[in-house]
């Protein structure tokens, strides 16, 4: 497993040292010579620097010479019979380093996956797909559903749904309107509707790779916090679901970036070009049912496709913000202080008489959030969705 080529390698040292970065170019040096405990100091000292201030202000410098220390101790974790470890450093090569080494990184990461490891018993595996098949046919019931949902659900303004629309016809009647609307029959032939169905060919896919994962109600909650774990501990996790400071949410995380083979079961749905614009993330929502998304808004155009499950979502226009209470704090001021599932009508007494969109979002159905729109979300059974944010271009916003 080489580490990168000699070349970029040199380069990014001497950028490295030119930084002040002596001793990370000095460990690095000796790991490549395999010393195990200079890659791993390497890597610590890159990783300070990554967490040194605000990610936007990190060097890009840093975050390759980051992901250079991750393949140099994946590359001995390896040689020394640590294959979990190796892939660990890996996965956080691509999920925090840089581009310059990410054809290494995934390169690395090929050939140790391609490795053989042994399987569930064909006895566990037929268990576990029953309760899986379970898992995604909770709450089909719309009295049941009602009974977790926030008050007043399902009785306000449906959100139009509309059959194989057109780009044209999204454009004109939704897109240039900043009008919420349903999709349905555009993703069917995407190969995930029906791969991710089975629980095994996700975790053959996937089921070593280490993922961030939320753990708790919502990010807002004080009990909430972040792991990092493999995706087949992840899957395990699906049926913890009884205490809510437990429910464990991969949520919007570049997880197609990361694997390559779940990106080829999905696709760029044509709307996300509307406005002459292009995509600026695609972010995977995966979880139990219970996961919620707290009321919030976006700045960008949003798809959100429903490829596994259900899920509730309510939609405010932007015009209600005020009446919303944001988080006076910058980092959640996009973020409602109102718990719409514990609403407390004498701290937040505007909320309660405004009027919504709200929608039970099908397998297969595809939901437009224009920017700025207010959307609180919570599955109803195991779900996982994929969110395509796109920035049209100023021409656009100013004509809509």
């Amino acid at each position: 497993m080489a580490c990168g080529g000699g070349d970029s390698e040199a380069a990014l040292l001497r950028e490295i040292t030119g930084e002040g970065g002596f001793a990370f170019a000095a460990s690095a040096g000796k790991a490549a010579a395999g010393d195990l405990r200079a890659a791993e100091a390497a890597r610590e000292m890159a990783w300070e620097q990554l967490h040194s201030g605000p990610w936007s202000e990190v060097g890009a410098a840093w975050r390759d010479a980051y992901a250079l220390a991750c393949l140099h101790v994946a590359r001995l974790r390896r040689a020394g019979g640590d294959r979990a470890a190796a892939l660990r450093a890996l996965d956080m090569g691509l999920i925090m380093g840089g581009n310059l080494l990410r054809a290494d990184l995934e390169a690395a990461l090929a050939c140790i996956v391609a490795e053989s490891t042994d399987g569930d018993g064909a006895e566990a595996a037929v268990e576990e797909a029953k309760r899986w098949r379970e898992g995604l046919q909770r709450n089909r019931d719309i009295a049941d559903a009602l009974k977790i949902l926030p008050t007043k659900s399902l009785s306000c303004k449906e959100i139009a749904r509309r059959s194989c629309l057109s780009l044209e016809e999204f454009i004109c009647d939704y897109f240039l309107r900043d009008t919420p609307v349903i999709i349905s029959g555009c993703i069917d032939h995407w190969p995930a509707m029906t791969k991710w169905k089975d629980i095994q060919y996700l975790k053959k896919i996937a089921g070593d790779r280490n993922v961030p994962v939320e753990v708790g109600k919502s990010y807002v909650c004080s009990e909430w916090k972040q792991e990092l774990i493999t995706f087949s501990q992840f899957l395990e996790r699906m049926w913890s679901t009884v205490c809510p400071s437990n429910v464990t949410y991969l949520a919007q995380h570049p997880l197609f970036e990361q694997i390559k083979e779940l990106h080829e079961d999905i696709m760029v749905p044509d709307y996300c070009y509307a406005g002459g614009g292009e995509l600026q993330s695609l972010n995977a929502w995966f979880g139990p049912h219970g996961t919620v998304t707290p009321l919030h808004y976006d700045p960008h155009h949003n798809i959100l496709a429903q490829v596994l499950g259900r899920k509730y979502i309510r939609l405010y226009p932007g015009s209600v913000s005020e009446d919303l209470y944001p988080h006076t704090e910058t980092m959640l001021s996009n973020t409602s202080q109102v718990d719409l599932d514990n609403i407390d009508a004498k701290e937040f007494p505007r909320v309660q008489n405004l009027d919504f969109m709200d929608c039970i979002l099908e397998e297969g159905d595809l939901l437009y959030i224009p920017p700025k729109w207010w959307h609180y979300v919570r599955s109803l059974s195991i779900s996982f969705s994929v969110s395509f944010w796109w920035r049209a271009a100023a021409i656009t916003s100013d004509a809509s």
